[in-house]
């Protein structure tokens, strides 16, 4: 395993990180489409 603080594997955590924030975001969104449509709100 390569040192956690290597410019790489940060760089690399990061990516991760930013994927799993953009699928968060993409399933509330998701989630307050289906709700407001299930409303009857659009």
């Amino acid at each position: 395993m390569s040192d956690p603080r290597d410019p790489e594997s940060q760089r690399r955590l990061r990516g991760r990180n930013l994927a799993m924030l953009a699928a968060l975001l993409g399933f509330v969104v998701l989630v307050y489409v289906v709700s407001v449509v299930r409303m009857g709100g659009a």
